[in-house]
């Protein structure tokens, strides 16, 4: 069965017809051509394919892109303004946050999503229920659902600290 599906992607209205099981990624990746988010395990378990969700950081390998009919997605791509990169993407730069890069687009989309549940406020399971401050443990909790394949864990983390300030 097939479905019209509407998606802002990026700041452009789009529209894809589907098959019903369709996630996200692959109506991103493979009906929309937008290669910011990779397939990294297809289950859900490395992040690759985090993007946002009207703001939230949803796993796209996971999500049905018939569930999110009008919404706003952005990917690591959208995040730029014009020519000047977000915040995070250049913290990431600036640290030198990434390796083979296969992992970066998710995990500055997911970056971007926690540092706005930081500042509303939603604990952890590092802050015991209250929010506590932004530290490199902190940091590493909330970002427990993104991986790195090369190891750029500390220089992602000092990213996220720059951006944070």
């Amino acid at each position: 069965m097939e479905a019209t599906v509407r998606l802002r992607v990026d700041g452009t209205e789009r529209v894809v017809v589907v098959d019903t099981r369709t996630t996200v990624l692959d109506a991103l990746r493979e009906r929309l051509g937008v290669m910011s988010p990779k397939k990294g395990c297809d289950h859900g378990q490395c992040g690759a394919c985090t993007v946002l969700v009207d703001g939230r950081r949803v796993i796209s390998c996971l999500t049905l892109a018939v569930a999110q009919d009008g919404a706003d997605v952005t990917t690591a791509a959208g995040l730029a303004d014009g020519e000047a990169l977000h915040p995070v993407a250049q913290a990431f730069l600036d640290q030198d946050a990434l390796q083979c890069g296969y992992c970066t687009p998710g995990q500055i989309c997911s970056a971007v999503g926690m540092l706005d549940e930081v500042r509303r406020g939603w604990p952890s399971a590092v802050s015991g229920g209250e929010p506590g401050p932004l530290d490199a443990g902190e940091i590493r909790e909330r970002m427990s659902g993104n991986l790195c394949r090369c190891g750029a864990y500390a220089n992602i983390v000092r990213a996220i600290e720059q951006a944070a300030r």
